[in-house]
């Protein structure tokens, strides 16, 4: 098993090929492990990193950090340490926040990012939403998650992936709930102006988490940002179409 300490925490990390270095990033309370099939496909010509992110996975779990500004400062050193030459981060869910965020910080540092089922600022000022979902999780956590999490999907996606989802969730720490409530604070839209890496939002046409306004709009304020759609997938398109999400990825990293 591999490890990077970065801001005194252990992340486990994967790394397959050689070539342009890509960072692979996962969504809320889940792992690098929903990255597999990319992983598979790319590693022939590229460098692929999947990283479980602090209180996730098999990295470590420590009392603090669970914030959008310190898990990105985390990736940043995290860069740091495996000395990666302008590496591609590829964001899913929140993890998008994550990778506009060290856009924003260290340019330099990134070769471009790519948001996925980003949600942005979709979640800012959803007090009420947010209040009521982290009571739930409080009160039953393994039942609310698994009302929550088929609605990430796409109608009719596997039930063995859904529960292997909801099983990920309950491996992580609680903790990760105070980037829940980060999020509904977050609304980057007045910086998005000064990204000056190159940005390409891929979103699932189906994803209800995240409607394809926010991408849309984020993508109309990042100077000469993308945004490409992917029929058929919901909030997980990395899983829900692993074939076209994967062509789709290839051409954003042209």
């Amino acid at each position: 098993m591999t490890y990077a300490t970065v801001n005194g925490t252990r992340l486990y990390f994967e790394e397959h090929g050689t070539g342009r270095p890509l960072v692979f990033l996962h969504g809320w309370g889940t792992s690098g492990r929903v990255w597999e099939s990319q992983a598979s496909d790319l590693m022939s010509d590229h460098r692929v990193i999947t990283v479980d992110w602090r209180g996730c996975g098999r990295s470590d779990r420590p009392a603090t950090g669970y914030t959008i500004a310190e898990v990105t400062h985390d990736i940043l050193e995290f860069i740091d340490t495996l000395a990666l030459d302008k590496p591609v981060l590829i964001g899913s869910s929140i993890a998008g926040a994550f990778i506009i965020e060290a856009a924003l910080a260290a340019p330099d540092d990134i070769g471009a990012v790519i948001p996925v089922d980003a949600g942005m600022h979709h979640f800012s000022g959803t007090r009420e939403a947010t209040d009521k979902l982290l009571a739930d999780l409080r009160a039953d956590r393994a039942g609310t998650l698994a009302d929550f999490v088929p609605q990430w999907y796409r109608p009719g996606a596997s039930t063995a992936m859904i529960d292997w989802t909801v099983r990920q969730l309950l491996e992580s720490t609680f903790l990760i709930d105070q980037l829940v409530a980060d999020q509904a604070n977050y609304d980057p839209r007045g910086r998005l102006g000064q990204v000056r890496v190159p940005a390409t939002f891929l979103h699932g046409e189906l994803d209800t988490e995240v409607p394809l306004d926010i991408p849309r709009e984020c993508a109309a304020l990042i100077p000469d940002a993308r945004l490409t759609v992917i029929e058929g997938a919901g909030h997980m398109s990395q899983q829900d179409q692993t074939g076209r999400f994967n062509q789709a990825l290839r051409k954003a990293l042209r």
